[in-house]
């Protein structure tokens, strides 16, 4: 029933975990090759002998894998119900495949509509059952390869942090990538204020997470702004400390970038050694200014210290002029700019103080606003799909996969 073959599949999978539950010799065996497989490396896979029941009763005392995958010999309304109370048991975001006897659109359909990630009809070749599974994963927790991006303001007030956390938005939402915001500030950060949440961990116990390998620490302290956006939920650290020392920081992106296709880092108020950290390796940067004398001076020397950085080149660095017309008379005019700077101007963006304000003072999420949209779509993200190579869907704008769990719960609601 499935279209199985996708070439996005075939790379080096993110670490996850796989619950293979059937009594059939055959679909057991194919599971187990899986290991076999080089793209499955990372990935930890559970094969039981046993059937949805048992995966029910196994997911009231541990947490679900991420992918959970059981097999039936009959589909009728008691194995439904039986699905029902199995996605009641499993983690938000838990992918569900079902393996089962008879080849049926309407059972195809009925499996999707219920929260099922994808329905394989036995007899299961090990290849098509590693596509399958390879692409709910690639669906949940994205792929290897990621890009980072890093913003950084010429100097305090320029607008950095807003405009990293507008393109976080409009990355995962409507370019459909799954997206990880992470604050450098430390104490300093104003993340948590303008995405809405209360910071429930520091830079310090996060980086001590990713020393250890300790995922599910790490999925403790992020903060779910979207099916697509996640954001580490920072803030709690020490203000007059310095909360990471550069290779700690590294360490924390390292383990991010295994999962999340995309990460935006925000380096405002980060220290000089952080900041220089996350340069080396940043597939793009962002700098971004004022059209005033004072932060186009101090964003030509720090574009020239980046590109001596790395090696003397300027490729990956793109410059934002934000808040342009806030003093229209002390401003510099962009030809000006750029002779100037002998840097090529990004794109301006005039000075808005409604648009930008509620996102900063009323945690209004920045394309709610249709300026705000204007600026995310014409603005910002012409510049990231530079590395990205994705292309807009406005289809999917808005649209949220909340796995196997949230499919059941909202067919319950459908009912009532």
């Amino acid at each position: 029933m499935s279209e199985a073959v996708n070439q996005g599949t075939f790379i080096l999978l993110p670490a996850a975990t796989v619950a293979v539950y059937s009594r059939d010799h055959e679909t057991l065996e194919a599971a187990r090759n899986l290991i076999n497989d080089w793209r499955f490396a990372r990935v930890q896979i559970q094969v039981e002998e046993g059937d949805v029941t048992t995966a029910t009763n196994a997911y009231k005392e541990i947490n679900s894998a991420d992918v959970v995958i059981v097999q039936t010999d009959t589909i009728e309304e008691t194995f439904v119900k039986k699905l029902e109370d199995l996605g009641s048991q499993c983690s938000e975001g838990t992918s569900a495949i079902v393996v089962g006897p008879v080849n049926d659109v309407y059972l195809y359909r009925r499996m999707i509509d219920m929260g099922i990630s994808d329905y394989l009809v036995r007899p299961v070749k090990t290849e098509i059952f590693a596509d399958v599974i390879a692409k709910s994963l690639i669906d949940k927790l994205g792929v290897t390869g990621s890009r980072l991006i890093a913003f950084v303001g010429a100097k305090g007030g320029v607008g950095a942090s807003t405009l990293a956390q507008a393109t976080a938005w409009g990355v995962s939402d409507i370019l459909g990538q799954k997206t990880m915001l992470i604050d450098s500030a430390g104490g300093w950060s104003t993340t948590g204020v303008g995405m809405g949440f209360e910071p429930s961990t520091t830079l310090a116990e996060a980086a001590r997470a990713a020393a250890n390998k300790d995922e599910d620490s790490i999925k403790r302290m992020l903060f779910r702004a979207s099916d697509k956006l996640s954001v580490l939920a920072s803030g709690g650290d020490v203000m007059l400390e310095a909360p990471l020392q550069p290779e700690q920081l590294e360490e924390l992106l390292n383990m991010l970038m295994v999962t999340y296709p995309v990460i935006i880092a925000d380096l405002s108020h980060a220290s000089e050694n952080m900041v220089n950290a996350v340069i080396s390796k940043a597939s793009q940067i962002i700098v971004v200014s004022t059209p005033t004398l004072t932060s186009l001076r101090l964003a030509r020397s720090l574009i020239q210290e980046i590109k001596e950085h790395r090696g003397g080149d300027d490729k990956g660095i793109e410059m934002i002029v934000n808040m342009q017309g806030m003093a229209a008379k002390n401003e510099v005019p962009k030809k000006d700019i750029e002779q100037a700077m002998e840097f090529k101007v990004s794109t301006m963006l005039p000075f808005d103080p409604g648009v930008f304000a509620a996102l900063e003072t009323q945690s209004k999420k920045f394309m709610s606003d249709a300026k705000g949209s204007e600026i995310v779509r014409k603005n910002l993200l012409p510049l990231v799909q530079k590395i990205l190579s994705v292309a807009v869907n406005d289809s999917d704008v808005g649209k949220e996969k909340s796995g196997f769990l949230g499919g059941i719960l909202g067919k319950g609601k459908a009912k009532g």
